[in-house]
């Protein structure tokens, strides 16, 4: 997978009704192929069509089979959201493909009579490129594509009081991904920061998780297969905070770029 070897940024669009994947560059994108099994098998158009990036409609950069979620994987935010830190072993939820959004999307608070209380967790997310079962942690990350950004909107309210987290984690729009998918960097270190109409709520790296990116990604693949496309949502550090209708919240991370959502 050549496009896998060096920084490159990838996004997924809508144009005259087609869906493609392409190749970013300044203000331009070249489309590179329809799906994302041709693309994470470098099975690459070569027609040269290019379209102007504000001419396009920007979706969400995968559509997987599943959303894996690791929880508390930075100490500071299992304390404040009343978890365990430094587990001995990760702490494993799911959330629904039908909760994903694009940037620039609208997350759509459910009715107060399920919850009062939606937080933001601004997360780097993994997209898987090939299949893999049992996967040895020193070849972990020959199984990632590239690297996105994640919004784990979260009903705090309802994680607190159900017996495991697939309601509160699971309502439609509670999954912001994008805006695209950046190859060749690695994930171990990047910085990532959360701002709720413009202030700073959130600030941490991926170095401060208790759990290296190999050994969850190992870890997860004892348990079920990864397929191309998976999303593997790293965790989120602390500052975690409710939203309400009218607010903006943008997850930025180093090196991947940002992710803008509007509550409604």
């Amino acid at each position: 997978m050549k496009i896998l070897q060096q920084a490159k940024t990838i996004v997924r669009y809508e144009y005259q009704d087609q869906v493609y994947y392409g190749l970013v560059e300044e203000d331009e994108i070249i489309e590179l192929c329809s799906n994302f099994i041709a693309l994470a098998n470098n099975e690459l158009n070569d027609n040269g069509v290019r379209v102007k990036y504000n001419e396009v409609k920007i979706l969400a950069p995968v559509t997987p089979s599943k959303i894996v979620n690791f929880g508390w994987t930075y100490a500071e935010h299992a304390t404040e959201t009343g978890g365990k830190a430094n587990l001995a072993e990760p702490f494993l939820f799911l959330k629904p493909p039908s909760s994903i959004i694009p940037d620039q999307g609208e997350i759509i608070l459910p009715s107060t009579h399920l919850t009062n209380q939606v937080e933001l967790e601004g997360e780097v997310a993994l997209v898987i490129g090939k299949r893999g079962k049992n996967i040895k942690e020193e070849e972990a990350l020959d199984y990632v594509f590239g690297c996105t950004i994640f919004n784990d909107v979260t009903a705090r309210d309802l994680t607190k009081s159900d017996p495991q987290f697939t309601r509160g984690k699971g309502f439609d729009t509670f999954g912001p991904l994008g805006p695209h998918i950046v190859t060749g960097i690695d994930p171990s270190n990047l910085s990532i920061k959360t701002t709720l109409n413009g202030k700073v709520v959130q600030a941490g790296n991926t170095k401060q998780m208790s759990h290296s990116i190999p050994n969850l990604i190992s870890w997860i693949s004892q348990v079920m297969t990864l397929e191309p496309g998976d999303v593997l949502a790293t965790g989120s550090p602390s500052g975690s905070c409710p939203m309400k209708s009218g607010d903006t919240v943008i997850v930025e991370v180093e090196k991947i770029g940002k992710l803008t959502n509007y509550v409604k």
